[in-house]
């Protein structure tokens, strides 16, 4: 599978990039970069930085800084640390983001892979909205859209109706599926059931020393906000989860269901489903085999 990954690095993001650099089903064509969990130009310097520790030879395109129209939102750092992984200091990657912004780099790989090419994105959708804008085949060339955000069936997240995801650009998440782009939403009705423990990360270390042992020693700030902020004795796996949806939707439920995204007011990012709405039909993760799914993410940093 032809895989462009558009990410916030972001703990969960760079759980989600390794993951695809190691799974042999993916070809990792590229990553591009958007604000959300970290500004704009640290989520091209974290995304660098994964990308040189996975050894991959792939391009980093930086993307938004901010979003169509929402107002802007500052970073997470109780959640993702000041750096964006937790802890681990920042570090000067040594190489540099494309000199092709992250639309005309979708844009093109969507051209030049057409009918083959996935984008999942696990940020604020603003760089494939942004594709959308520049590129009217786009949507067309693309195989498919896998968006980790949303909450159709259940609470959010950042407010009690929104997603962080869809919440920081509800406008491009509604012109993305205004599209007519074959998009499946992995929304929190799922990530929010498949928990990765502090034991688990020791397991991924032991297996994958170097990457294992980064998202070990990262994890440990995304587990203590998790422990604070809901008791729970694990972190979710949001990002992932998108990401091995591309690869197994069959370990996932999915409904077709017309969505609309509150663009204002009080329930700003809110995911609306239903089949009276006006609005195009997508594909919503519903369920999910959760034990299928931890396993999956686990065991493929055994292969490192």
């Amino acid at each position: 599978m032809k895989m462009i990954i558009d990410t916030d690095p972001g703990i969960d993001d760079a759980m989600a990039v390794f993951y695809a650099a190691l799974d042999p089903e993916i070809e990792l064509l590229g990553l591009t970069s958007v604000f959300g969990n970290v500004s704009g130009e640290m989520a091209a310097r974290n995304a660098l930085r994964l990308v040189e520790m996975t050894g991959l030879d792939i391009p980093v395109a930086q993307g938004a800084k901010h979003a169509l129209f929402a107002p802007s939102q500052p970073p997470p750092v109780h959640i993702h640390g000041t750096e964006g992984f937790g802890n681990i200091p920042a570090q000067i990657p040594t190489a540099s983001a494309s000199d092709e912004p992250a639309a005309e780099f979708l844009s093109r790989m969507a051209r030049e892979h057409a009918g083959e090419l996935v984008v999942c994105a696990i940020g604020p959708i603003t760089n494939i909205a942004d594709t959308i804008h520049l590129d009217p085949d786009f949507a067309g060339n693309v195989k498919k859209i896998v968006f980790m955000g949303g909450a159709a069936f259940v609470a959010g997240n950042i407010t009690p109706y929104a997603e962080a995801n869809s919440y920081h650009d509800p406008h491009a998440f509604n012109q993305v599926i205004a599209s007519g782009a074959d998009i499946t939403m992995v929304g929190l009705d799922v990530t929010n059931q498949i928990l990765c423990t502090a034991e688990d990360f020791s397991a991924i270390e032991a297996t994958s020393p170097k990457l294992g042992g980064f998202l070990r020693e990262a994890s440990r700030f995304y587990l203590e906000f998790y422990r604070q902020a809901s008791g729970q004795d694990g972190c979710k796996l949001h990002d992932p989860a998108a990401v091995i949806a591309c690869t197994h939707p069959n370990l996932f439920e999915m409904v077709n269901t017309p969505i609309i995204v509150t663009q204002s007011g009080d329930r700003i990012g809110q995911t609306i489903a239903g089949d009276t709405l006006n609005a195009n039909t997508i594909k919503v993760c519903k369920d999910v085999d959760i034990d299928a799914v931890r396993s999956q993410f686990i065991s493929m940093f055994s292969t490192s």
